[in-house]
């Protein structure tokens, strides 16, 4: 804090402080009575005379600071009188022919009232915030595959049950959703197994367990089969949204004791199949995209027994409550999951 000897026409920097009430839209509590005994315990000040202070003494002028406030000069001078009384009559400022400076009892005070304010102002953001978070919005993301049923029927059954919300989503790879979710930018993101992503550095509610099939072309010799065993397509072209298959849903022919042969790599799923379906090779298919399968296109449940299945969460911020907002949307997200075949619906991790 500065600690000027002459007036100043310098500006207020922005966000100094917050706006206070003219005088005639409030009036400021009495000064103790002369002769009155003083109170015990922590003087009773308003916070009304800690900005006036910090005003003044930012500017080193009473009309500097009247000026910057909205009020008259005289107004300001009854706000200091007001707190020199409340801590005991010692005087805050020397008044000097151009402004004033701070006394040392003036310069005591200035850290506490600087914490105070900033204090308060903080708490009424993150009320603010709070009220935005519970009541306002609710911001969502979610991977490619969970677009294509479980959050979308999700997003119908909230907005019936929760119309005054604003819902958001964003699409994305979950290493990505949880960084956004770290950084404040996503209240919920629904995220799954797949990629080695570190989910445990978020809270995990656990939607469902899912099932993979193998799409193969409808004409293809496997098409018929009620299921099939990954190595029987060990010399197969494959389609997969990387060239290689660790961090995808190919890390389940690594498990099988084969690398697959990625012969293209296509990463939205309606081209995946559409290169399925032209002969071009076969391609993973998790449960949660089944339900969008062209019918050119022919899917095997995959006889995986002993791999365990994917895993699809809805993680938010460890250690910060669920808004009830979020509450609503994640019940919403749980009853989806109960629609969707080739599925187990989770529960609460």
């Amino acid at each position: 804090m500065p600690n000027p000897h002459t007036e100043t026409s310098d500006s207020l920097p922005p966000d100094a402080s917050a706006p206070v009430s003219s005088p005639s839209d409030s009036i400021p509590p009495r000064s103790p009575a002369a002769g009155a005994p003083a109170p015990r315990g922590a003087p009773d000040l308003s916070t009304t005379w800690l900005r006036v202070f910090l005003e003044v003494a930012r500017h080193g002028s009473f009309t500097v600071a009247a000026r910057t406030l909205g009020w008259t000069q005289s107004a300001v001078s009854r706000q200091i009188s007001s707190l020199e009384a409340a801590l005991g009559g010692a005087p805050l400022f020397d008044r000097l022919p151009r402004g004033v400076r701070l006394t040392e009892a003036g310069e005591v005070l200035v850290p506490h009232a600087e914490s105070v304010v900033e204090r308060l102002l903080g708490a009424g953001r993150e009320l603010a915030a709070l009220r935005e978070r519970a009541g306002g919005r609710l911001r969502v993301g979610a991977f490619a595959t969970a677009d294509a049923a479980l959050v979308p029927r999700a997003i119908a059954a909230f907005r019936v049950r929760s119309p005054g919300v604003r819902l958001s989503r964003e699409e994305g790879l979950t290493p990505a959703l949880l960084d956004r979710l770290s950084t404040d930018r996503l209240d919920l993101a629904v995220v799954s197994t797949t990629g080695r992503a570190r989910l445990d550095t978020c809270a995990l509610h656990h939607i469902l367990d899912e099932s993979l099939y193998v799409a193969v072309p409808a004409g293809h010799p496997l098409a018929a089969e009620a299921s099939v065993r990954l190595p029987r397509l060990a010399d197969a072209d494959w389609i997969s949204g990387g060239p290689r298959p660790e961090g995808t849903l190919l890390d389940a022919a690594l498990r099988h004791g084969f690398r697959p042969r990625v012969a293209h790599v296509v990463a939205e799923w309606t081209a995946k199949l559409g290169y399925v379906a032209a002969g071009l090779g076969v391609t993973l298919v998790p449960a949660l995209a089944a339900e969008s399968v062209r019918p050119d296109v022919a899917l095997l449940p995959v006889l995986d027994e002993d791999a365990p299945a994917r895993a699809v969460y809805a993680a938010t911020v460890r250690g910060r409550p669920l808004t009830p907002a979020a509450q609503v949307f994640l019940a919403a997200l749980r009853e989806s999951a109960t629609r969707i075949p080739g599925t187990r619906a989770g529960g609460a991790v």
